[in-house]
């Protein structure tokens, strides 16, 4: 028989925004669907990479950044769906162990792009314990907003590859999209960290 799970209860659009206020120079790829609406829904920045059409790329591509611009504290925020997608992409971060990178996996428990499905973290996957297997430096489950300023404090530091999963609730908010032209994303991103747009 099927444990019965408990779903999270922050509210997601309250708990990005505190997550991201005075976020400094802070690079942060929103993963696709919700997380994006979230992180445009606190304020759009010329540091927001919004991923569109690119399930399971998020956690990649912030180690990419995280990489190549070691000079800047990296925020990858994104759907348990998508955390799912690239599963490996865990172990891959944890054997690099970039310092500046947070991955941070906003949960509800289902799969809400596609018609709210239960996702595997409501039948009992706990992603948390999953990055701390792949050897995570700092990997913990936020259930309350203390926890959200915990990991907002946390950011900034330099102790090793981060992750977190936000139990938020597993209800719809008004969709905030970003821009979706992806060659005004890319362009506008390079320009803020100084390259030249192509």
């Amino acid at each position: 028989m099927r444990e019965v799970i408990q779903y999270g209860t922050l509210d997601r659009r309250e708990a990005v925004a505190r997550l991201l206020a005075g976020r400094k120079k802070l690079l942060v790829v929103g993963g696709i669907g919700w997380a994006s609406f979230d992180v445009m829904a606190a304020g759009d920045h010329d540091n927001n990479y919004y991923l569109w059409g690119a399930m399971g790329s998020a956690a990649m591509i912030g180690l990419g950044l995280a990489t190549a611009r070691p000079d800047h504290s990296v925020l990858v925020l994104t759907g348990d769906g998508d955390m799912l997608m690239s599963f490996g992409a865990l172990a891959t971060i944890a054997v690099r162990n970039p310092a500046n990178l947070t991955v941070a996996v906003l949960d509800n428990g289902h799969f809400g792009q596609t018609g709210w499905q239960e996702s595997h973290t409501a039948r009992g996957l706990a992603l948390e314990q999953v990055a701390k297997v792949c050897g995570f430096s700092w990997s913990v489950k936020i259930t309350n907003l203390a926890g959200v300023d915990d990991l907002r404090d946390r950011l900034y530091s330099r102790c090793g590859v981060k992750f977190s999963v936000i139990k938020i609730a597993a209800k719809a908010f008004p969709r905030v999209p970003p821009p979706r032209d992806g060659s005004y994303i890319k362009s506008r991103f390079r320009s803020a960290l100084g390259f030249q747009p192509i």
